[in-house]
């Protein structure tokens, strides 16, 4: 006996990915500045949303809710505010992707010039560093003997899976006994070694340096300590950061880093 086809299954069928759908979501100039504004991985309020995409509240509720709506955000109520965030480190790699693939705005002041420029040289990538920094300082562990694997150069003929502003793939980086024992000592939350004493860490291909930067579990608790040891600052209304004269001195003493980002 041949099995019936219910009513409406073909519509319901799986096919293509459906990317003009997104797009619509994407086209949308004050949905973009919102998910900028939330690349870094926090979560903010509402109202705050409203002034980063520069329209009503009662207008970013309904931007708000078209992002959750496509999968892109997720809302937490908190008191009498609600918190949105992305849904999720795959957001912050589309976000990285697009940034490589979309034109540059157009820089209509020197502030906005000066914020560019800071994006390049340091940011957020969803809950990590990135930048000539993200890279650099990454190179500083490989360069330390405190990260092995790899020469953290993305090597663009040979490279298998890895592509820019992605996850990477090609090689496998472990942080080794002595980097563990380093990261633990500055108060970095490092999660449990083999019995070797290493931890495999994860990389990304940074899309404006075209090299690796530390990504993954490590990545983002090292992230954290320097924003916690003030050595890396946020940058208002931006991605961006900035290193501090201590995270400067910081970086230099603990990595062997000498990089000046002021």
């Amino acid at each position: 006996m041949t099995a019936r086809t219910p009513a409406g299954a073909a519509a319901r069928t799986p096919g293509d990915a459906d990317l003009a759908a997104l797009g619509a979501v994407l086209a949308e100039p004050a949905r973009a500045r919102i998910l900028l504004a939330l690349g870094d991985g926090r979560a903010l309020p509402a109202s705050v949303l409203a002034g980063e995409a520069g329209v009503a509240p009662s207008t970013a509720s309904t931007h708000l809710a078209r992002l959750v709506d496509a999968g892109l955000l997720t809302v937490r109520p908190q008191g009498r505010h609600r918190y949105y965030a992305l849904a999720g480190p795959h957001v912050g790699e589309l976000i990285e992707a697009l940034a490589r693939l979309a034109p540059a705005a157009p820089v209509r002041s020197l502030r906005e010039g000066t914020r560019a420029h800071a994006l390049r040289r340091a940011r957020t990538c969803y809950d990590h560093l990135a930048g000539r920094l993200g890279v650099a300082l990454f190179g500083a562990l490989i360069d330390e003997a405190l990260v092995t694997g790899g020469n953290g150069r993305h090597e663009h003929a040979s490279a298998r899976e890895d592509r820019l502003s992605s996850p990477g793939r090609d090689l496998h980086y472990r942080l080794t006994a002595a980097g563990h024992r380093r990261l633990s000592q500055l108060g970095v939350h490092l999660p449990a070694a083999d019995p070797a004493g290493e931890v495999s860490v994860r990389y990304c291909v940074d899309w404006t340096e075209q090299a690796h930067h530390l990504s993954g579990t490590v990545g983002r608790a090292l992230t954290n300590r320097l924003f916690e040891l003030g050595w890396l600052e946020r940058i208002p209304r931006t991605r961006g950061v900035r290193l501090s004269e201590a995270g400067e001195h910081g970086l230099q003493e603990h990595f062997g880093l000498r990089l000046r980002e002021r």
